[in-house]
């Protein structure tokens, strides 16, 4: 590993990415050029003190930090690799959780500032979401591996399907299902879909049942009732944008045209933000 070499790469990196670009108000009386240790600290989920370290080359971030940095710099799919060289780490797969976020999708995300919004890959990795998406569906679970994607989860773990109606649960599973399969069928034998598939052909007879109709269909938009614990179910509005490649999508959520209610409900849960009601985090 290069420690040094990482450090100095964070400082040039940081100095080059100008605050507007990653939604930070300029402000006055900037000394630095780009964006101070605290800001990138503050996009990246970590603390100053250990940013500083970072800089400093005295830690060595894991994995899951050095995405996060990657993301919160903005690098390119070059610079995030060498990045993880530097670290000593492995570089991981551009579908994977750890993978480069798509700069146009990011972009995007990044201007969504009241209107909840998340990229995911195609197995519902949770890899940026914005304040607002937070607030509605709270924060992605710390887990990796197959756990880590939100089909996984919903025919695992019965809790993970609180956010919806009982009885709009048979559709969602239909949909993920469906979707799992145009997937599978692009990616092939790829390690990741096939560990997925073998899980939940083993764990969920629900799955299992679904996976023999062979239907096919991308999730490209949907409308989803959505229950959250301080401001009752939301009625809205599901779009996504897809990356060239199929393999990330932003994720936001609207108001149905003429819905007042749902539009004075998003405005109340940017108003109230995150504050002690996280829900569970889905999709």
């Amino acid at each position: 590993m290069q420690l040094r070499e990482l450090g100095s790469f964070l400082r040039v990196r940081r100095a080059g990415v100008r605050p507007k670009d990653v939604g930070i108000a300029p402000g006055q009386r900037r000394r630095v050029p780009g964006l101070r240790r605290e800001e990138v600290a503050m996009l990246a989920g970590a603390s100053s003190d250990y940013y500083i370290q970072l800089e400093r080359g005295q830690a060595q971030p894991s994995e899951q930090m050095l995405a996060a940095l990657a993301r919160a710099l903005r690098l390119t799919s070059d610079e995030r690799d060498h990045l993880f060289h530097l670290a000593g780490r492995p570089v991981p797969a551009p579908h994977g959780p750890a993978g480069n976020l798509h700069p146009a999708l990011l972009d995007l995300l990044t201007k969504l500032e009241n209107t909840p919004a998340r990229v995911i890959s195609d197995l519902g990795v949770v890899l940026a979401q914005n304040p607002a998406g937070g607030a509605l569906l709270g924060e992605p679970a710390p887990s990796s591996g197959p756990r880590s994607g939100s089909i996984y989860r919903w025919f695992t773990e019965p809790g993970y399907r609180l956010i919806y109606p009982v009885e709009e649960h048979s559709h969602h599973s239909r949909q993920y299902v469906s979707d799992l399969r145009v997937v599978a069928g692009r990616r092939g034998g790829d390690d990741d879909v096939q560990e997925v598939l073998r899980n939940l052909l083993r764990y969920s007879e629900e799955f299992a049942a679904l996976w023999e109709l062979q239907h096919v269909a991308v999730r490209r938009s949907d409308r989803k009732r959505i229950v959250h614990p301080a401001i009752g179910v939301l009625d809205l509005n599901c779009l996504s944008l897809f990356s060239e490649d199929q393999r990330q999508r932003l994720l936001w959520f609207t108001a149905p045209a003429g819905n007042s209610t749902s539009a004075e409900q998003l405005q109340l849960l940017a108003a109230i933000g995150t504050q002690d009601f996280q829900p569970s985090e889905r999709l």
